[in-house]
């Protein structure tokens, strides 16, 4: 039998051992006992593998208690050195947690205090406890202590969110300033005016020995004997360098006062108005009041038409029971508190005007029909020119005067109208008041009467007599033109060149016509309010009234606005100023507020600087002359009107498109503003009042059809 056949052994491969990952390299693990378990130490990646002999090396560190927070750049400006420096000890403490203490030192006089305060607990307590042993009832120590009831009270909190402080600050440079001191006693101020005055004399000494005076100087000379003349106390008081430096002190003074007006006048602007369309406001500003004029009437107001700052106001009454002296004051808004230049004349002042060119004369017209011409430079307070009874006199009183341009012989001369019926023009000649009557106011038959038989116009008005003119005003358009407002409610136009009858008469008012005024850009339109409560928008090419309003009182005076060509103001007796702008509103007021209180509103001016200062003056009739200042919406030109209306248009554009293919914010507005730029702005205000009226006049036709 054959041996069996051994199977040789087969070779089993041992597992390969995969070698050990970075994150395994990193991880030591140490075996537990029976006391501690098992702990696995973990290496940082960022270790530094160091030798024995690296690791054996000792080094030194120093540890400082420095914040690294706390900056290191800090500058102070040094008033001494005038410059930025540098701080080197910046600090460097950092509190993490901060509590107060409640120990207090046993010898302390707080602890004092809580020892009293305690014994007095202890005394009431006792006294407490006596109390109620006496009475017979069971003394608790939580009565006698004044504890709550444990059973009823609960104690209840609540925590609220404090707002967020917000710290805001600014750092700018320090004015520049400059220390001086010094003493001065008597002796050194007596020298000091010695000298002044010497070096004076001297100087009026050379100007006579260089002209024609030089014997009449050397004459008076050995006649004083070459002694020096002392000024006295009086004169130095109130000489005119006194005078001087007195004005500037209280022009200081008053700016300290009215500091807040001041600053609401340059700066203040009505933010409510981008939220409110079609309406605005007035800001009172300063009041005018001098306790001279007490108890008379605002009976007109004229800006300087050379200082800005600069107004006069004349002072009378339109009682006829109440009639005394008046008085013409000149004030500054530099100066709310006294008047720059004060007059007092012998009857009631009713008008007054400034000349354009000349701003230190003015012509004043007075209750008793006297015209008389001041100059603010002269040291007197009569006036330079006067009208008397033989030099054309007015019989009544007059109610307004307007300077006109210098005739062919460069003489200054001015018109004045009276309600003695007469418009006259004075001439100042070189050494009296000429005058001529322009033009003599006739009466007018009533529309649709019929003149009796057989009598003549000259007859009637030789019989019924002359009508009284209450105001008039010339066309700085039509130089021939002008207007007159009479006390029947009429409004007469006529001209210089053709003076024997009227070019024109427009009947709408049914009381006086106080006030008459060409609009300031276009030469077919006028104003004129009256006693009958109403203000009327005329063309002086139709004879009836394109647009009335009715302001519920008496209207005492209104005016255009030199800024937009239909834009005016009215005051009335019921104390209000009613401000219309016939581009936004036809049919209302923009604003109508109450700016004085138990007064009525006499007169009122718009400053001639227009939207550069827009101040208006409203007089009373309680002596006291009030600024305003317009808001933005009652400001706006037929120029800024389109630009606001392109930046709307081009806001909404954008907000529409979502700020994706719509057009650039602000470029819109440049084109537009390039456009007005191109365009003449009088023109654009010639168009925008044109396009009323002629608006108006259609709706009449349409009316009449």
């Amino acid at each position: 039998m054959p041996p069996k056949k051994v199977k040789a052994p087969v070779s089993v491969p041992e597992p390969e051992v995969a070698s050990p990952s970075p994150d395994e390299r990193r991880h030591t693990i140490i075996p537990g006992n029976n006391w501690e378990p098992a702990k696995m130490m973990i290496r940082p990646t960022d270790q530094i593998n160091l030798s024995e002999k690296e690791l054996g090396e000792e080094l030194t560190r120093l540890w400082k208690a420095e914040n690294p927070n706390a900056a290191h750049n800090i500058a102070h400006f040094s008033h001494k050195e005038k410059i930025f420096k540098h701080i080197a000890t910046v600090e460097q403490s950092e509190f993490h947690l901060k509590q107060e203490g409640i120990l207090l030192h046993v010898a302390g006089d707080e602890a004092k205090k809580q020892k009293e305060r305690e014994q007095e607990e202890k005394n009431a307590i006792g006294a407490e406890e006596e109390r109620q042993h006496v009475e017979g009832k069971d003394v608790l120590e939580d009565d006698a202590l004044g504890m709550r009831n444990q059973f009823n009270f609960s104690e209840r909190t609540s925590q609220t969110l404090n707002n967020g402080h917000k710290e805001r600050g600014t750092m700018t440079e320090p004015p520049p300033s400059v220390e001086y001191a010094g003493q001065a006693t008597q002796w050194d101020m007596f020298d000091a005016y010695m000298e002044d005055h010497e070096r004076k004399r001297e100087a009026e000494r050379k100007q006579k020995k260089s002209g024609k005076g030089g014997e009449a100087d050397k004459k008076g000379g050995e006649a004083d004997g070459g002694k020096l003349t002392v000024p006295t106390l009086e004169s130095t008081i109130h000489g005119a360098e006194m005078a001087h430096a007195s004005k500037i002190l209280e022009r200081m003074v008053n700016q300290n006062t009215y500091d807040d007006i001041t600053h609401d006048f340059r700066f203040w602007e009505d933010a409510s108005d981008l939220y409110r369309e079609g309406e605005g406001t007035l800001l009172p500003l300063w009041k005018f009041y001098n306790e001279r004029t007490k108890r008379k009437h605002v009976t007109s107001v004229k800006w300087n038409p050379e200082y800005p700052d600069l107004f006069a106001v004349g002072y009378g009454s339109f009682d006829f029971m109440k009639q005394g002296v008046g008085f013409l004051c000149m004030h500054s808004l530099k100066n709310p508190s006294f008047p720059e230049y004060s007059y007092q004349t012998e009857s009631g002042v009713m008008c007054l005007d400034w000349h354009p060119q000349h701003s230190s004369v003015l012509c004043v017209g007075l209750y008793d029909g006297t015209v008389a011409v001041y100059d603010t430079r002269s040291k007197k307070s009569a006036p330079i020119f006067q009208s008397t009874v033989k030099k054309g006199k007015h019989t009544d009183p007059v109610w307004e005067v307007c300077w006109q341009d210098e005739d062919l012989a460069k003489n200054l001369n001015f018109f004045s109208v009276s309600s003695d019926g007469r418009v006259t023009l004075w001439t100042l000649s070189k050494s009296e008041l000429d005058f001529s009557d322009l033009m003599q106011l006739k009466l007018v038959a009533a529309p649709g009467a019929a003149p009796a038989a057989g009598v003549t116009d000259e007859d009637e008005a030789s019989l019924s007599g002359l009508a009284g003119g209450c105001c008039f005003d010339f066309s700085s358009l039509s130089e021939h033109l002008f207007l007159v407002g009479t006390e029947e409610g009429r409004v007469h136009k006529c001209s210089k060149a053709y003076n024997s009858q009227y070019l024109e008469t427009y009947n709408g008012h049914y009381m006086a016509v106080y006030t008459v005024r060409w609009n300031p850009f276009s030469p077919r339109i006028f104003l004129s309010c009256s006693a009958d409560w109403t203000v009327k928008l005329w063309d002086h090419m139709r004879p009836a009234a394109l647009l009335s309003f009715d302001l519920n009182n008496q209207v005492g005076d209104v005016a255009w606005t030199p800024w937009s060509s239909t834009t005016f103001a009215a005051c009335t007796a019921d104390g209000k100023v009613h401000v219309f702008d016939l581009n936004e509103n036809k049919n209302e007021a923009l604003c109508e507020q109450k700016v004085v209180r138990k007064a009525k509103c006499t007169k009122l001016a718009f400053n001639l600087l227009g939207s550069a200062c827009p101040v208006i003056l409203v007089g009373d009739d309680h002596s006291c002359v009030s600024s305003l200042k317009l808001s933005p919406n009652l400001r706006w030109t037929a120029i800024t009107k389109a630009m606001a209306e392109a930046n709307a248009k081009a806001e909404a554009e954008a907000a529409a498109a979502g700020g994706r293919g719509g057009p650039r914010k602000g470029a819109a507005p440049k084109k537009v503003e390039e456009e007005g730029e191109a365009k003449d702005p009088v023109a654009l205000e010639v168009a925008k009042v044109e396009k009323i009226v002629d608006a108006a006049i259609k709706s009449q036709l349409i009316e009449g059809k």
